[in-house]
C-alpha cells in the first residue's frame, strides 16, 4: 500500500509539471486541506485549484529527494522551483506531509522554505 501512495504522488507531479493541474486535482479528494504552515490554508478542491492557477503560472518542476509512507501517510521531502510574479525561478526546499484517504490526497501539511 505504500508503494501505491507514492505512485499516485509520482503521477500527480507528473501532471502539475507538464501543466495539467486538473489532473494533478484528480488525485485529490473534494474537501481536501491543504496548510502551507505559518503562510496560508487552502479548503476545497476550488480554492487549491485558484492557487494553483496563481503559484504555477508556469509549471513547477519537483526534484523529489525522499518519499516515505506509513499508515495513510507519505511524507516527501525535496526542492520546488517556481516562477515568482517579477518572472524570477525561485528554489525551495520542502517536507510535504500528505494524509490520503481512499486511494486519494486529502490533506497537506507542508512546510517551505525559499533559498537565499
Amino acid at each position: 500500500m505504500e508503494r501505491d501512495k507514492k505512485a499516485i504522488l509520482e503521477q500527480a507531479n507528473a501532471a502539475v509539471s507538464s501543466g495539467d493541474n486538473e489532473k494533478f486535482l484528480s488525485f485529490c479528494t473534494e474537501d481536501t486541506e491543504w496548510n502551507f504552515v505559518g503562510d496560508q490554508i487552502l479548503k476545497g478542491k476550488d480554492a487549491v485549484r485558484k492557487y494553483m492557477k496563481s503559484a504555477y503560472s508556469e509549471p513547477p518542476q519537483f526534484d523529489v529527494e525522499h518519499m516515505i509512507a506509513e499508515g495513510d501517510y507519505l511524507t516527501a521531502i525535496g526542492r520546488i522551483s517556481l516562477k515568482n510574479p517579477e518572472g524570477k525561478i525561485i528554489q525551495y526546499s520542502y517536507c510535504d506531509v500528505w494524509r490520503f484517504e481512499d486511494g486519494k490526497m486529502a490533506e497537506l501539511k507542508a512546510f517551505v522554505v525559499a533559498h537565499a
